[in-house]
């Protein structure tokens, strides 16, 4: 098929520094929506022969110039070829409208990378992982149980989407405030399509009161300040449309976890705000090939750009084993 002609920035603007150990080039690829998604590739300088893959995405969010792209490039250090990419709707990747997020199409995105991977003449196509930070960890997960192609996969950070959407924090959401929430999404479908345009949710705040809750503190110190910002991040300015939650909240994504014959590593913080969802995914998994690691001490967003923090060595060494 035909891809969109995407416009791809040709300057390095991603919120870490470029490594000289790695060949970076744009790339494009598209899903079997017919969406053509944007891509960072990072290969290991001077490497021959055919290479171990891995497609990297996420956070929710955020862009392939923010923590996917580093987990990519440090990836290729260690001699893995990767890619890190938008999914559809959001960064430079196509797809309207906007700043849209489906736990259908998110999923396929990440197969669709594994469709790029798999014909390239530089890639092995029977060792070809995937990577998902933040929500698109459980896109990741979602991703593993459908495709078999997908030999190894890493959650890092996770947030179950379909969950924390349908059920609130902590499942503190129940079927009346459900029920409110869909009314209330329902009713800005109706606004949207009379005024022709998307509400957004908006990003993170540009500011955080003193009694704020540390993982919103968090949230900011990443993608409001230089450490994180990127003017294409949708955390880091309107966010996400408003209605976007409204198929999370039918769709559970973990459904089929515990079919995952692959391996899969599961990283989340100790003390992150978020660290029930990769604790509960875990309990899905079956097989000895599994592992939860869970990083002492660790917030929610020290495993987006954290070097001291990120178990980089442990990442590395899970896909060398299992894409051997």
């Amino acid at each position: 098929m035909e891809e969109q002609k995407l416009n791809l920035t040709a300057e390095w603007d991603k919120t870490f520094p470029e490594s000289e150990k790695v060949v970076h080039t744009k790339v494009t690829f598209h899903n079997r929506y017919g969406i053509t998604l944007a891509a960072d590739m990072y290969r290991p300088k001077g490497a021959e022969g055919k290479l171990a893959a891995v497609a990297v995405a996420g956070p929710f969010g955020a862009v392939k110039e923010q923590a996917a792209g580093l987990y990519a490039q440090t990836l290729a250090e260690r001699g893995f070829l990767t890619i890190a990419f938008d999914p559809s709707f959001i960064g430079e990747s196509g797809g309207e409208p906007r700043n849209v997020a489906s736990p259908d199409i998110n999923t396929e995105d990440f197969c669709a990378a594994v469709d790029f991977l798999s014909v390239r003449e530089d890639v092995d196509p029977d060792r070809i992982g995937i990577l998902g930070i933040c929500g698109w960890g459980g896109m990741a997960l979602n991703a593993a149980a459908i495709d078999t192609r997908i030999k190894a996969t890493v959650s890092s950070t996770m947030y179950d989407m379909s969950r924390v959407t349908a059920r609130g924090y902590f499942d503190s959401m129940d079927e009346n405030a459900r029920y409110r929430l869909r009314e209330q999404l329902n009713a800005q479908r109706t606004e949207d399509y009379r005024s022709g345009n998307y509400a957004l949710a908006g990003g993170v705040p540009d500011s955080v009161p003193e009694d704020a809750p540390f993982f919103v503190k968090d949230y900011f110190a990443y993608y409001k300040t230089k450490r994180g910002y990127h003017p294409r991040s949708l955390n880091s300015n309107g966010g996400w449309n408003v209605t976007s939650a409204l198929s999370f909240l039918n769709m559970p994504l973990l459904t089929y976890a515990g079919e995952i014959r692959s391996a899969v590593l599961v990283i989340h913080g100790e003390k992150a705000h978020s660290c029930y969802f990769s604790r509960d995914a875990f309990a899905k998994l079956r097989g000895d090939n599994k592992k939860l690691l869970i990083i002492p001490g660790a917030v929610h967003t020290d495993l987006y750009d954290n070097p001291d923090v990120i178990p980089f060595n442990a990442i590395a060494e899970f896909f060398g084993t299992y894409l051997k």
